[in-house]
């Protein structure tokens, strides 16, 4: 419900300005054209109304409304039967009359699409049939020198601004786009990247080095029995746990080193031109600093990782050669007892 209400806040937030625009600058060729024409003064006081303070009124009636959305299409539709009402008060003047309609037309489909371009239309209608009833049908063919020029501003600055709406709301939605593909490659948890993006960026970086002959290094990082850790302290122990790895990692990699979540407690980094031994100096670093991390609920909660290296070697014929080979290491560290950083076997790793 409050989701709703934001999304038609914002809707009438974005009709606001260009109605302003509209009315103001519509007024004033609805006024080139009763110049002319006898009519009687509550005629002009409902076209200053109309022109110059109904924008606001129904600002304040969508934004006042427990469903703005709604409030907002219908101002769209006294915005339609207003512009066929003056349409036919002017005796469907010809310039005046195509302005007011084709511009009317232009709004609507900009705000609501074919749905409220037919509803606009039927609200034209009504307009019309209470102008016809209040002063009689009548049609005037003639175009004078001033209707031509009180309309120029209605064609020329009403559609930028209507324009502008659109740019500003393409862009909106562009970053929305951006915004959402971020997250679908992201861990909701950790904030690092899920098991998919990392291992495609490795896929990448692989060929990179492949053909440039770089260096790079990949980690393997698991969390020594966390299987316990969820099964004696609960999930939400489980959970901050993983959250801190993730914020460790943060505070020890560098800007562009990549660090994923490739499974449940494992986690993955790829650190770009940096050597085996600096990898391994950067990953006893994290390992030591994780070591230390305390629950605050449960203060005798200790953590430890083990971590496996490899660097990329020319005779790797694939990213998962690359992995396989950090793996190897991963369960070295683990089979020779835990919380420490294993190099992987290059020879093994080749022969493999």
């Amino acid at each position: 419900m409050e989701n709703r209400r934001g999304k038609g806040l914002s809707f009438a937030r974005r009709i606001y300005k260009p109605r302003i625009i509209g009315l103001g600058i519509g007024s004033i060729s609805v006024i080139g054209a009763l110049y002319p024409l006898s009519m009687p003064a509550w005629v002009w006081v409902l076209l200053l109304f109309n022109g110059f303070v109904w924008a606001h009124l129904a600002y304040q009636l969508s934004t006042r409304s427990p469903f703005p959305y709604q409030a907002e299409q219908r101002n769209l539709l006294f915005d339609s039967l207003a512009g066929g009402f003056w349409t036919a008060v002017t005796q469907f003047s010809p310039v005046t009359a195509v302005t007011i309609l084709s511009m009317m037309a232009m709004n609507n489909v900009a705000a609501g699409g074919k749905r409220l371009f037919l509803r606009g239309l039927l609200a034209q209608a009504v307009g019309i049939a209470m102008a016809w009833t209040l002063f009689g049908i009548k049609f005037d063919p003639n175009v004078s020198l001033i209707e031509v020029y009180t309309c120029l501003p209605m064609l020329t600055l009403y559609p930028m601004a209507i324009g502008m709406v659109c740019y500003q709301l393409a862009i909106k939605l562009s970053d929305h786009k951006r915004a959402l593909s971020a997250l679908s490659r992201i861990d909701s948890l950790t904030g690092l990247l899920n098991h998919g993006s990392w291992k495609d960026l490795l896929n990448i970086k692989f060929h990179k080095c492949q053909q440039q002959q770089g260096q790079a290094t990949i980690a393997l990082i698991d969390i020594d029995h966390f299987k316990h850790i969820n099964d004696i302290h609960g999930h939400t122990v489980g959970d901050a746990v993983l959250r801190q790895l993730s914020q460790v990692l943060r505070q020890h990699l560098r800007e562009d080193d990549l660090a994923g979540r490739y499974g449940g407690d494992e986690f993955c980094v790829i650190l770009p031109r940096m050597p085996l031994k600096e990898a391994a100096h950067v990953m006893e670093q994290l390992r030591e600093t994780f070591s230390n991390y305390r629950h605050p609920q449960i203060p005798e909660l200790r953590v430890s990782l083990s971590i496996g290296l490899a660097d990329f070697h020319p005779s790797f014929e694939d990213a998962v050669m690359w992995l396989n080979a950090a793996d190897r290491a991963l369960y070295a560290a683990k089979d020779t007892g835990r919380n420490r950083v294993k190099i992987t076997d290059c020879v093994a790793a080749n022969s493999a």
